[in-house]
């Protein structure tokens, strides 16, 4: 991640949820990020309560849109000069290419970064209680 700070860095949902801290990772991306958020072909409500008992506060997501839809939305609204897709294989790969971004794979990303990867069948459970006080 050796970029600067003008850049756009989307979060594939599953890349996310294959952090051990994902509030943390979104903390330190924004150091060097313009612009941060997730995209996912899942319903806008996994995203919401993943990013809500993670405690992350998104730029963009894909609402109720697929991946591709998405990122050229957020390629054409975020005006930075570079444009990041975290993603977990080959699909996202060949997805980011096909929209015009740069693709991370997960294990790259967090790598260069410093992030912890979820530990091998881990569970969520045991990583930080469930906040019940959410709407």
């Amino acid at each position: 991640m050796n970029g600067g700070s003008d850049m756009t860095l989307a979060f594939e949902l599953e890349a996310l949820q294959g952090l051990a801290s994902p509030e943390g990772v979104f903390g330190d991306a924004r150091q060097w990020s313009t612009y941060v958020g997730v995209v996912s072909e899942k319903p806008t409500y996994v995203v919401t309560n993943f990013t809500r008992k993670n405690r992350i506060r998104q730029d963009f997501f894909s609402g109720p849109r697929g991946k591709r839809e998405s990122l050229e939305s957020v390629g054409d609204q975020f005006d930075t000069d570079r444009h990041v897709f975290v993603g977990t294989g080959p699909d996202d790969e060949d997805l980011a290419e096909a929209v015009g971004w740069e693709y991370l794979a997960l294990e790259d990303a967090a790598e260069a970064a410093g992030w912890e990867l979820a530990g091998e069948g881990g569970d969520e459970a045991e990583s930080e209680p469930v906040r019940e006080d959410w709407p």
